[in-house]
């Protein structure tokens, strides 16, 4: 996968959050996690063009590592919403799931990868 096919699966990841927040009742947990996933679901689209334009393979590895960091909230956040019975829409709070962790897979090795060519 290249660098344009990820940026694409992270917008479209962003999107769907957006989506998926849109839809929970709207309640003081509903709202509480709403806002927390939008910011959590969409941090990963905008730090991984930070790390686009990274100073360093260090400074590239930490905004990397950010990406994860949110993705990895992203995901227990869903949790919460699927256990919570936040959203009536199963479909797609099962895709989101799936996505994200998806994605977490490409950030783990990613980062993996670029560690290794500091060596």
């Amino acid at each position: 996968m290249n660098k344009q096919e990820l940026e694409n699966r992270l917008i479209d990841f962003a999107a769907t959050i957006i989506i998926v927040a849109s839809k929970f009742e709207k309640n003081y947990a509903g709202n509480h996690l709403a806002s927390q996933i939008i910011r959590s679901g969409t941090s990963p689209a905008l730090n991984y063009g930070e790390a686009q334009s990274a100073e360093s393979s260090k400074d590239f590895i930490h905004k990397m590592g950010i990406c994860l960091k949110e993705l990895r909230e992203s995901f227990v956040c869903l949790k919460i919403i699927e256990k919570a019975g936040l959203m009536k829409e199963e479909d797609l709070l099962v895709s989101a799931k799936t996505e994200v962790n998806e994605l977490i897979s490409i950030f783990v090795s990613s980062i993996k990868t670029a560690k290794n060519n500091l060596k």
